[in-house]
Order: C-alpha cells, then sequence, then structure tokens
C-alpha cells in the first residue's frame, strides 16, 4: 500500500483488526496440508497496518480451547485480546465492528467467509474503510469486490511448528558397589 510518492506524507489512521481465528486458521491448513500452520502475527501485523495506529486488535475463536500463549503474546505486543465464541465468530466479529466503527478509520477484517458481505456493507455506508486480510484460494470473490482493499495471505505470513518432543528420562546411572580390603561394601 505504501508507495514512494506519498513518503512525505502522514497517514493518521486508527485501525481496528478484527480476526475470524477458526476461519483463518483453517485457510492456512488448507493451504499448507498442516495443522501445526500459523499466523506469525510478527510478521502480519505491522504489515497490515503499514505506519496506521493500531487501535485495537481482537481475536475472536470457536470453542474454550483457546491457546493461553496466544493471548498473552497478543496481549504483550498488540495490546490485543482473545474472545471465545459459543459458535461461530461471525455474530462476536460483527457486533464488535459496529461497536467501534465510530472509534477508528479503518476496520480489517481477517477471514474470507462470505457472511460478512453484509457487515462491510453496513461499515462503508457508515464511512469506515474496510479491509479483508485472507487467504486467497479461501476467500469468498463477492467479499474481495466488496472491500475497500484485499490483504492476499501467504506462506510470508504464517509458520508450521514441528511435532512436540516428549522429555525422555536421562538413564539413570547404576551405583557400583565395591568391596575394601577388609571386606566392607561401598556405594
Amino acid at each position: 500500500m505504501a508507495s514512494p510518492q506519498n513518503e512525505g506524507v502522514l497517514i493518521s489512521q486508527s485501525v481496528a483488526i478484527l480476526i475470524d481465528g477458526n476461519n483463518i486458521e483453517r485457510s492456512i491448513h488448507s493451504e499448507t496440508g498442516d495443522e501445526n500452520s500459523m499466523l506469525n502475527f510478527d510478521t502480519l501485523i505491522p504489515r497490515l497496518l503499514d505506519n496506521r495506529g493500531l487501535s485495537r486488535l481482537v481475536y475472536f475463536r470457536e470453542g474454550k480451547q483457546i491457546s493461553q500463549k496466544l493471548k498473552e503474546r497478543l496481549h504483550e505486543f498488540y495490546h490485543g485480546s482473545v474472545r471465545p465464541c459459543h459458535k461461530s465468530a461471525d455474530i462476536p466479529l460483527s457486533i464488535k465492528a459496529t461497536q467501534v466503527a465510530s472509534k477508528v478509520d479503518t476496520i480489517i477484517i481477517m477471514s474470507g467467509d462470505s457472511d460478512f458481505i453484509e457487515l462491510v456493507r453496513h461499515l462503508k455506508a457508515e464511512g469506515v474503510r474496510v479491509e479483508i486480510a485472507a487467504v486467497s484460494s479461501t476467500t469468498s470473490k463477492l467479499l474481495i469486490e466488496e472491500a475497500d482493499y484485499f490483504h492476499a495471505l501467504n506462506k510470508e505470513f504464517w509458520f508450521t511448528l514441528g511435532p512436540k518432543r516428549t522429555k525422555r528420562k536421562s538413564p539413570q546411572k547404576k551405583k557400583v558397589k565395591s568391596q575394601s580390603k577388609n571386606g566392607d561394601t561401598k556405594s
């Protein structure tokens, strides 16, 4: 998005990033064929912001099994939060988007789900710039067309964890008993 033509221009926009965790995770797993693949927020977030200010980052995830490490990392580095959802993230994400619409200039929705088309239309009608960030192959073409900008996520923005290592017990050294000259046993 940044170009040499606007280097001297200060862009003072506030951005909210709302992430449909299940949709993005499934898309990445589909693309890589590996369920150990996950977003690399350290690469992705600065690229999405493109020198704009981050107002909010909320990661919506279906279910209660949400990584504590993810929660801590998003909070520590981006003052973000993780919101568990009863079923899908569609309704909670849509509610949050409408709540923050008057407080930010841009909302980036990280999802390729066509269920967000009406939300995008509504937000744009409210004067909010709406960007979509998702994996191209799993993103609704109508959603891309409706958005003000589309960020295609590719392998640059995710990594794959290796298989979990199990700790092996170190072999115990056997104590060797020896006898002294007088016949006593020593350990």
